[in-house]
């Protein structure tokens, strides 16, 4: 260069687009032409052809592709660095697996070895059908015998009657007593004596002595009756009582042993003169001497043609 100002003497100061500024245009600077040239007067030109480029003191060419040699070098302009920043495949980028030689597009399975099967799915799902099947038929077989038992019980209560106010217990070996071990005569209550004739328990009057508070009713009828057996008895009279209840009104019965009636009833007098439909104050006891065998014996109380039973009865006992 001559001595002078000849315009931008180095890249840094060739500004392409000086002739936009004042001081540019001052300079001489020049808008593109169309040869390409723009900038300061013998400003540093680095216009080159698009696509050629040198690296390394060597300039490479791409090949041709539609009849024009694009330059290819690497670095050059429009090529990514292998592993550079933010790099992108080119759009003339081709996977190895296109190439001859290339990578295999699948797995292959390495020589000498057989694929492994995956796991057995659809044996899994018949498995877990035939375990819910089954507790479900387990289930179905529990409810059909319960069903079973219920309908037994069902059928089994329908023809035995059971101990109520409205229903005759049958007879049971739990109107039998016996004499104690220590020779204690025996006790029986309402509810454990052989109920006949439309006789049955009942707790609505307050009073009695017996177990729960049971007492026999519906003995005021001709018929009605109950027995009680009694086990290890000696030979000898014996004192049974009675105790009973009343509404305010004298009452009697006929006592029976072993198949005999007595000739003279047994009185249930109400005693202590009870107000008339008192029944819970009309509590009272009688008794009668009986001639008892030895051993088993059998002892009834009945309402028979000619007594007034309008009574309800709550135990039986012996003494000597």
């Amino acid at each position: 260069m001559t001595p002078g100002d000849n315009g931008a003497s180095t890249p840094e100061d060739d500004d392409p687009f000086g002739y936009l500024y004042a001081d540019g245009q001052a300079r001489g600077a020049q808008p593109p032409s169309g040869s390409g040239g723009y900038g300061y007067p013998n400003a540093v030109s680095r216009v080159r052809p698009v696509g050629e480029r040198t690296y390394g003191g060597q300039q490479q060419t791409a090949p041709q592709y539609g009849g024009q040699t694009i330059p290819q070098q690497p670095g050059g302009y429009g090529q990514q660095q292998p592993g550079g920043y933010g790099q992108q495949p080119s759009a003339a980028y081709q996977a190895p697996e296109t190439f001859p030689g290339g990578a295999p597009t699948t797995r292959q399975t390495p020589p000498g070895q057989t694929r492994g099967r995956g796991p057995n799915t659809k044996g899994l799902l018949i498995g877990a059908i035939a375990v819910v099947a089954a507790v479900v038929i387990g289930i179905s077989v529990a409810m059909l015998n319960g069903n079973g038992d219920d309908n037994k019980a069902s059928n089994g209560a329908s023809t035995t009657p059971t101990q109520s106010a409205s229903a005759s217990p049958s007879p049971s070996a739990s109107s039998t007593s016996s004499v104690s071990a220590s020779g204690d005569l025996p006790k029986i209550d309402a509810k454990a004596l052989r109920l006949e004739g439309g006789t049955t328990t009942a707790s609505e009057f307050k009073g009695a002595k017996a177990d729960g508070g049971i007492y026999v009713t519906g003995f005021n009828q001709v018929g009605a009756k109950v027995t009680w057996t009694v086990n290890g008895i000696q030979k000898g009279t014996y004192r049974l009582y009675v105790r009973y209840g009343v509404p305010g009104a004298d009452a009697n019965a006929t006592l029976v042993v072993n198949g005999e009636a007595n000739a003279q009833p047994l009185s249930m007098k109400n005693f202590g003169n009870t107000p008339a439909g008192d029944w819970e104050k009309g509590w009272k006891t009688t008794w009668a001497n009986v001639s008892l065998n030895q051993g088993s014996n059998t002892i009834a109380v009945a309402c028979n043609d000619g007594n007034q039973c309008n009574a309800v009865l709550d135990q039986l006992y012996l003494t000597k």
